[in-house]
């Protein structure tokens, strides 16, 4: 980073603020400190049409007009009205729906404009708190790789072209996309638009994307259709099920099958007790068999026959799948609770550190802060910020002697931490939202929709004033859609809960395990509401596990509020949600899979410590699971489009169990062998 390139563009900013008038290129590289030393026109020319590209580009508007009547040639300034963050009134109310709108990107690639939006703000007197409401915490994550770029496009209105891989398909095939903005649907990414090659509308999931996504920036801007709906593209209805499938299952056995039956018989089934027929929906027969056969030979078709002749070649295809441990040449898998190493720190680009100052200047004037707070907002170390105040006392208005200068007390900032800057007037007023900036608070006021505590008229009311602040800045949000959609179930417990974390009463939940086909009896200490990767979640001291524990709404099969009071040990937090809500543990199995195309699902769906490409599009993906039967469920569900290959034990625990089913099968109907 440029140390000399920040202070020229800062003494820029300050020079064009100050002036009333219009200054030629010539009047400004004779008074500005930083472009005196440039030895020719050419030079000059090439450094200030640079500078004033990249201030523009960070969304300081530099306008041009005519310095003088007689003249032809163009000058410069910056119009207070249009660089200058307008005054926004804030009640209560409406400042901590806002708070909590900034935290949703905390842990995400936005998080970073939403914490600087929250800087101005503050600069301007609107008193946001970021901690309020804690019982409820959205976390909104952007980890695609494909995301950045990808909402940049959206956000300039360029094209894009990638490589993307449809499901089961491969090579990736190239597209390209006029896009026209992007949703969060049920936790994952994906961007819709018109795809000149195919001349019509697509949708394309971000996790999918291969490789770089390339910005058009030279092409025409694209035009969004105002009919446009991007959700309603993205959450196109799939088709009704056609056909219901008559299971035979255990009693204790199938819970997640059971919650979408449309009936359940108990206790019928010919010569033997214990369970249940169950009345299943489906569309897809391949995808009823895999279904069906992630249960062994705790769940069996009874009808139709074709369903029935399905699951029986899936599960032969698991019986013949060679049984190996993962070769010798493969990558180690990483110990378990090995840390991952800490991101490094760093200062950025001048850009960013002329950004920087010119959100600290107002803060500072209108704030008592510290250089460790500064250093923790902006990710920097200590010694950087100082390095920032240092160049920010030799910056101020042309002329450049003592009184001109902005005066930083570096000294008192060494020793006590304190910040004590004056003479800044030309820079009190914080710049204006950004596009990004204001983007990421109206979204994440979209995502507190009928969140228990949340005020719903606070929340229009305060998305109504951010974007009249913002100004077109605002736009940007219209092309972004997120929400967390639930079922009539979910929206009623997600109110029981609100009731119950409102009063302080504990709770009693029948919970089905997320790993184990195991249905529990909890009481709960409620604690927070978390909407996370598309779904809510109850954070809450599990009083059967003593600790704390997250239980997805959508895996609650009945939940009452007790009358007794919720009793939190003392000294328990909650949870650091930072890598989302899959918790590690030392106690963790690693399990490696190797897909066929088909089933790369598996990577986009879980969390996988590594995965390795191989030939024709498949893949070699390393998981961790406090439960190796997870695995187990999951690789006969693969069938034939995966294999779980290590550790060798549970990999023979897989053909085993699919013998045992093909076993029932064969015995209820002699024509079926078991091979």
């Amino acid at each position: 980073m440029s140390q000399s390139k920040t202070e020229r563009q800062l003494n820029l900013v300050i020079c064009l603020l100050a002036t009333r008038r219009f200054l030629s290129a010539q009047e400004i590289r004779a008074t500005v400190h930083g472009y005196g030393d440039v030895e020719s026109d050419t030079a000059f020319k090439r450094m200030f049409e640079r500078d004033k590209k990249e201030l523009r580009d960070a969304g300081i508007p530099i306008i041009t007009g005519r310095h003088d009547p007689l003249s032809d040639e163009d000058g410069y300034r910056i119009a207070r009205d249009d660089y200058e963050l307008p005054p926004i009134d804030l009640r209560p109310d409406e400042a901590a729906v806002l708070g909590l709108a900034a935290r949703a990107w905390r842990h995400a690639v936005l998080g970073e404009a939403a914490a600087n939006a929250l800087l101005k703000l503050r600069s301007v007197g609107v008193p946001v708190d970021a901690a309020a409401l804690p019982a409820v915490t959205p976390v909104l994550g952007a980890d695609e790789p494909a995301f950045p770029s990808v909402w940049q496009a959206v956000r300039d209105r360029r094209p894009i072209s990638f490589d993307y891989r449809k499901p089961g398909e491969d090579p990736p095939q190239p597209r390209e996309l006029e896009p026209w903005g992007v949703a969060n649907v049920a936790g994952h990414w994906y961007v819709a638009g018109y795809d000149g090659d195919r001349r019509a509308r697509r949708v394309f999931r971000l996790s999918r994307i291969v490789g770089d996504v390339q910005i058009h920036t030279s092409a025409p801007p694209v035009q969004v259709p105002k009919d446009v709906d991007v959700r309603s593209l993205i959450n196109a209805r799939p088709p009704e099920p056609e056909q219901v499938a008559v299971l035979e299952a255990r009693t204790d056995a199938a819970h997640a099958l059971r919650r979408a039956a449309r009936r359940i018989v108990a206790g019928e089934r010919t010569g033997g007790t214990g369970w249940d027929v169950v009345e299943y929906p489906y569309v897809d027969e391949a995808d009823l068999a895999a279904r069906v056969a992630e249960y062994g030979e705790h769940v069996v078709v009874r009808e139709p026959e074709q369903a029935r002749k399905a699951v029986v070649a899936h599960l032969r295809a698991v019986v013949a799948a060679p049984v190996a441990a993962a070769t010798d040449e493969d990558p180690p898998a990483p110990l378990p609770g090995t840390p991952r190493p800490p991101a490094s720190r760093r200062a950025g680009t001048s850009t960013e550190q002329l950004r920087r100052l010119l959100m600290l200047v107002p803060y500072a004037l209108s704030h008592d802060v510290r250089v460790s707070e500064v250093a923790a907002h902006f990710g920097l170390t200590e010694k950087q910020v100082l390095k920032d105040l240092s160049l920010l006392w030799m910056c101020g208005l042309p002329g450049y002697t003592p009184g001109d200068l902005i005066d930083v007390d570096v000294e008192a900032a060494a020793e006590t931490g304190e910040i004590i800057i004056s003479n800044a007037d030309t820079l009190a007023a914080p710049l204006r939202l950004t596009a990004d900036e204001a983007a990421s608070l109206v979204v994440g006021l979209r995502l507190l929709r009928d969140l228990p505590g949340v005020d719903s008229v606070a929340l229009a009311r305060v998305e109504q004033k951010l974007r009249d602040v913002a100004g077109a800045a605002g736009q940007l949000a219209d092309a972004v859609d997120v929400r967390v959609d639930d079922n009539p179930e979910v929206a009623e417990l997600r109110h029981r809960i609100g009731k119950a974390l409102e009063s302080g009463s504990r709770v009693h939940l029948r919970y089905l395990s997320g790993y184990a086909d195991r249905v529990s009896e909890r009481e709960v200490d409620p604690m927070r509401l978390v909407v996370q990767d598309g779904h809510y979640f109850l954070e809450g001291w599990c009083r059967l596990r003593r600790d704390v524990r997250l239980f997805r709404l959508d895996r609650i099969l009945e939940l009452d509020v007790l009358p007794v009071a919720a009793e939190v040990p003392a000294g328990v937090r909650s949870r650091d949600l930072s890598s989302g809500v899959l918790q590690r543990s030392a106690d963790d199995a690693f399990v490696t899979f190797e897909l066929e195309p088909a089933a790369r699902w598996v990577t986009e769906e879980y969390v996988c410590s590594e995965v390795q490409e191989l030939p024709g599009g498949r893949v070699r993906a390393t998981l961790r699971t406090p439960e190796p039967g997870w695995a187990v469920r999951l690789a006969l569900r693969l069938g034939a489009t995966g294999r779980l290959v290590a550790p060798g034990e549970l990999a023979a625990r897989v053909r085993e169990l699919a013998e045992r089913a093909l076993q029932r099968y064969a015995e209820e109907r002699p024509d079926v062998p078991q091979r």
